[in-house]
């Protein structure tokens, strides 16, 4: 992939030099799978099984998909691949559903470069996870520098990413509060299992254009109930009705009923998610019948006999999977 200099913008501290105000306002509200990336045996990239599952997906009333998120093994794939995931996805998704891409990389450059690529691919918006690698040295001040100057570098919305199970990192809420002021920062997608945290930011974020997702399927309810738009989750990818239908039933006052199949949730998708991850969820869509799970690549390794029957008799049991 030719590499391309993007000098759209410069960083100049806490005011930007970009005009963002004529940039339309994305609606985050409602249910995002963060889509696995489909590969064949060799390892490939499987774009006629990405078209499948597409069809499939597309018969939920998501709001949009995250395309190269913690599910999609961004981390695993070449730059070139990353960028050709999301320039595929935007051939199978409606225009009127919008196409997050992680684009993170561990240097501010980098980042910048690869969410502008995404933007050229026909992404609406990037999700940025921190950088993690120089733990030790990523303070707040660091950090605040990385996000504030890829948002005011990139060409489309930027949606911050924490997710400390993987980094090490958990961003604050006063961190994340001072970066929502950024106009091209408007939401947040939080995998650290901390609903009082969410509440706290959404209550310091409620005067800005800022929108709150979870990142759990299992906390998908306490974070409506706190102000959360929506989640972006992993469980949407295998069971994507069911968690339109929690989302549905919150909006219309039903909450004994949404309470219940939250309930319902809960196991299934620890399984699939902080248990046994990427794995756990190719396993379980290959099981389905309708979707495409495949492979993960190596390193990654495909859930053991004994893991499988474990994830499949608590998806069976709670009624989320037919064998």
């Amino acid at each position: 992939m030719a590499s391309r200099k993007i000098t759209t913008g410069l960083f100049t501290g806490l005011k930007s030099i970009r005009n963002f105000s004529s940039a339309p306002s994305l609606d985050l509200s409602g249910v995002f799978p963060p889509i696995p990336t489909p590969f064949n045996a060799d390892e490939t990239l499987a774009f006629d099984k990405l078209e499948q599952n597409f069809r499939v997906w597309q018969k939920f009333p998501f709001r949009g998909y995250l395309v190269q998120g913690s599910n999609g093994e961004f981390k695993l794939l070449k730059d070139e691949e990353r960028v050709e995931m999301v320039r595929k996805s935007r051939q199978f998704i409606p225009k009127d559903k919008l196409l997050l891409a992680g684009s993170a990389c561990e240097s501010t450059e980098a980042t910048i470069e690869m969410s502008n690529l995404m933007a050229d691919a026909g992404a609406d918006a990037v999700l940025i996870i921190n950088p993690s690698y120089y733990k030790s040295a990523m303070n707040d001040e660091a950090l605040f520098k990385y996000f504030w100057r890829v948002a005011d570098e990139c060409r489309i919305p930027v949606v911050l990413y924490n997710m400390p199970g993987n980094t090490g990192i958990d961003l604050n809420p006063a961190l994340i509060a001072k970066l929502a002021k950024h106009p091209n920062i408007i939401g947040l997608k939080d995998s650290g299992a901390d609903v009082g945290k969410m509440a706290q930011v959404v209550h310091m974020t409620k005067d800005l254009s800022f929108q709150v997702l979870s990142g759990s399927a299992g906390l998908l309810l306490p974070a409506l109930l706190v102000g959360c738009v929506g989640g972006i989750n992993g469980f949407a990818n295998t069971n994507g009705q069911e968690l339109c239908q929690l989302v549905s039933l919150f909006r219309s006052g039903r909450m004994a009923e949404a309470a219940e199949l939250q309930r319902k949730i809960m196991r299934p998708n620890a399984l699939i998610t902080r248990m046994w991850g990427v794995p756990a969820t190719k396993a379980v869509m290959d099981a389905g019948g309708q979707l495409y799970g495949g492979p993960c690549r190596q390193p990654l390794m495909p859930l053991t006999d004994e893991q499988r029957k474990v994830v499949f008799d608590e998806f069976v049991k709670e009624g989320f999977l037919k064998l």
